[in-house]
């Protein structure tokens, strides 16, 4: 492997609240891909490191005083890359996506906190029920490209119930299709390490 793709820095962020949720799977193998091509990883899982509901509140008592907020912030901001773990639910993606990204994209002047997506690349490893909702992330994907100036992977897993021979073992298309996502979501970010610009709210 080149040496500019080892060493690199990722957060792989897990969304869904659901006990045996399938993209909490691909976010565990995804990390092990990681891991295993010499990369620093974080993992983090709503299920396991929580977070309140985004009430905007700046002071004692409100989500930012939370002490998973500092901790997310934190591991958003200083990757290299993110991979980004969520659930479909009803044409869209589940709560935990947009309340993670409410409180660590938001700023808290009080505290310091500046929104930690700017600039970020983030490829998205997404559960569905249906073969239908493939691209049911898009647009919160968007919105990530325009108010935080994201760099999103344009290769992306997609993966339904069909799709895995056992919990947590996936079947061989979507081993093949998350190796090709992990590797082009490696390659993407060690191109964009570096960068000497950092991207701030406009409008």
């Amino acid at each position: 492997m080149c040496s500019r793709l080892r060493g690199v820095k990722f957060t792989v962020l897990s969304t869904s609240l659901d006990p045996d949720s399938r993209s909490a799977w691909l976010c565990a193998l995804a990390a092990e891909h990681l891991r295993a091509g010499g990369h620093e990883v974080t993992h983090l899982d709503l299920r396991q490191t929580p977070l309140p509901p985004f009430d905007n509140v700046q002071g004692p008592g409100g989500c930012y005083d939370h002490p998973h907020a500092a901790l997310y912030h934190r591991a958003i901001r200083e990757a290299d890359g993110l991979f980004l773990g969520v659930p479909v639910y009803n044409w869209g993606l589940g709560s935990g996506a947009k309340a993670l990204v409410e409180l660590t994209g938001s700023s808290d002047e009080a505290r310091g906190l500046h929104g930690a997506w700017f600039d970020q690349p983030v490829t998205f490893l997404v559960s569905g029920g249906l073969d239908h909702g493939y691209l049911s992330h898009g647009a919160f994907a968007f919105g990530l490209m325009v108010d935080f100036r994201c760099v999103v992977n344009p290769d992306f897993v997609y993966a339904t119930g069909a799709h895995w021979t056992a919990p947590g073992v996936p079947g061989e298309w979507l081993a093949a299709r998350l190796a090709r996502t992990v590797a082009r979501g490696v390659d993407l970010s060690a191109r964009l390490q570096g960068r000497s610009y950092r991207s701030v709210w406009e409008l």
